[in-house]
């Protein structure tokens, strides 16, 4: 159940009550693709620097790992030792990014495995069983990932098609929770709005997943610039439903999420701080910096004066650029933690702010400050 708390503007507080646990939005989940947060941080690591959401990938761990043999453990939730909420994407953005060879039918896709080679099918159906056997919190609808740029005409042959699925995403997701071995009956389903930059068609679309009761928006990030993004944002959000959560799939920068929730979008997940931080490079209030840098070769000081992340407690920038040159994991795990605690207490301070009635304020002093490098 979705409660909406507190609007300022078009900026919404809310709160997502689930079988695993209350989500308190705005949220940034973080993505641990085949179950874990690349950079050697454990699931008590997430707790500590206030993670609300996990976020995890149909398609790698079916590739992989696969669902059945995590359906024998009880489900993701016991596999991977959390016991807070966990969304699974539907891998319709892998089945089309990954796989260089695939076969789009109205019954689903068939492709090449990007790990062996083998051959998989997968459909609506196929991707809610998966995400059924993994008994995640949230299961997102397969949905075909168009191109961009495209057409109009391939653009709206594919987002009828997205629609078709969307409705055997629901049925099968009914049948599924109602039997009596699935692991999580009360999984919940979002659907995804499709239409890339094409206004009418994505209010079109956003209009009829709304009447199935379903919501999210895919599509985006994939190309298109960011004031392009943006627009579609500023005319789309308003054709969701402002009592469900919206979710803005991909995205982004810390700008991109200050920005996407001053247009009414509260949920979101992105690579960038986990990649980012792997390769030495940190978010602050400042800017981001490179920690390979050789000026922090005797910096004293933590990553971020005033930071309470593992990171900046302890360590200094001198000493996470040594273990980063020095290619120890520690350097890479340091820095990661970091930047998921950066998030996680940006959207802490931004759900602060709509309650204040701050948020315009909040969100100009935030980005003056991160543009000041």
């Amino acid at each position: 159940m979705y409660e909406l708390i507190k609007k300022d503007g078009r900026a919404k507080r809310g709160r997502l009550t689930t079988v695993h646990g209350v989500i308190e939005t705005p949220v940034f989940m973080n993505v641990g693709t085949v179950a874990a947060i690349k950079g050697a941080v454990s699931t008590d690591d997430l707790k500590d620097i206030g993670t609300q959401v996990e976020l995890s990938n149909t398609y790698h761990l079916h590739v992989r790992t696969g669902d059945k043999l995590i359906k024998e453990f009880g489900g993701l939730h016991k596999f991977m030792h959390w016991d807070r909420p966990i969304l699974t994407d539907s891998g319709g953005f892998q089945v089309f990014s990954l796989a260089k060879l695939r076969k789009i039918k109205e019954e689903g896709v068939s492709f090449a495995s990007h790990i062996d080679g083998r051959k998989i099918f997968m459909g609506p159906e196929e991707s809610m069983q998966i995400q059924s056997n993994l008994g995640s919190t949230i299961a997102m609808a397969f949905d075909e990932c168009p191109p961009h740029p495209a057409t109009r005409e391939y653009m709206q042959n594919s987002v009828d098609r997205t629609t078709r699925w969307l409705r055997r995403c629901k049925k099968e997701m009914d049948r599924l929770n109602s039997l009596e071995d699935t692991v999580n009956p009360h999984q919940m389903l979002f659907g995804i709005n499709q239409g890339g930059t094409f206004e009418d068609i994505r209010i079109e679309h956003a209009k009829e997943i709304s009447k199935m009761d379903l919501y999210a928006l895919g599509g985006l990030a994939v190309g298109e610039t960011h004031e392009e993004m943006y627009n579609i944002l500023e005319k789309t959000v308003p054709y969701l439903p402002e009592d469900k959560p919206t979710y803005l799939m991909g995205v982004g920068t810390p700008v991109n999420i200050l920005e996407a929730v001053d247009r009414g979008v509260d949920f979101f997940d992105c690579v960038y701080p986990t990649r980012n931080g792997r390769h030495g490079h940190v978010y602050t209030n400042q800017g981001k910096l490179n920690m390979f840098n050789k000026k922090y070769e005797l910096d004293h000081r933590p990553i971020e004066e005033g930071c309470q992340c593992p990171a900046c407690r302890s360590y200094s920038r001198a000493y996470i650029r040594h273990l980063l040159k020095a290619k120890e994991m520690l350097g890479m795990r340091l820095c990661v933690l970091h930047n998921l605690y950066f998030y996680n207490t940006m959207m802490s301070e931004i759900r602060q702010a709509i309650e204040e009635g701050n948020y315009k304020e909040y969100k100009k002093r935030k980005i003056d400050g991160m543009m000041n490098q």
